[in-house]
C-alpha cells in the first residue's frame, strides 16, 4: 500500500481511538496501537506526535518495547466485550452469532490477559 493509504488509516484509526474514549463499546488502546504502526510506516512527523502525547505515548512504548497493556484497558476490554456480548443475547441474536461473538470475544479476552501489564 502506499504511504499516503497508509496516513489516511492511521488518522482514522487515532480518530476512532479518540472516540473510544468517550463511546462506551469503542476501544481506544487497540486503535491507538493501530494508528501507531500505520504512522510509523507512514508519517514519521505523526509517529513522532503520537509517541510524545502524554495520553498515547505510554501505551504504545508499553506494547512496543514488552508488548505490555495498561490493567486499566484490560478491565475495560472486559467488562465491554462482556456488555457486547450480552446485548447480542438480550437483543435476540441467532444462536450461531453468539457463538462466534462468544468464542472471538473470549479468544481475544485470553490474548489481553496474558499480556504483561504496562
Amino acid at each position: 500500500m502506499s504511504r499516503t493509504v497508509y496516513r489516511i488509516l492511521a488518522y482514522c484509526s487515532l480518530g476512532l481511538g479518540v472516540a473510544g474514549i468517550a463511546l462506551p463499546l469503542l476501544p481506544t488502546t487497540p486503535f491507538v496501537l493501530l494508528a501507531a504502526w500505520l504512522a510509523s510506516r507512514s508519517s514519521p512527523a505523526f509517529n513522532e506526535w503520537l509517541l510524545g502525547h502524554r495520553t498515547f505515548g505510554p501505551i504504545i512504548e508499553n506494547w512496543r518495547e514488552r508488548r505490555a497493556v495498561p490493567m486499566r484497558a484490560k478491565l475495560a476490554a472486559a467488562v465491554l466485550l462482556t456488555s457486547s456480548w450480552t446485548m447480542l443475547l438480550m437483543l435476540g441474536s441467532p444462536p450461531i452469532l453468539l457463538v462466534v461473538a462468544g468464542v472471538f470475544f473470549s479468544g481475544l479476552l485470553l490474548f489481553l490477559m496474558t499480556r504483561p501489564t504496562g
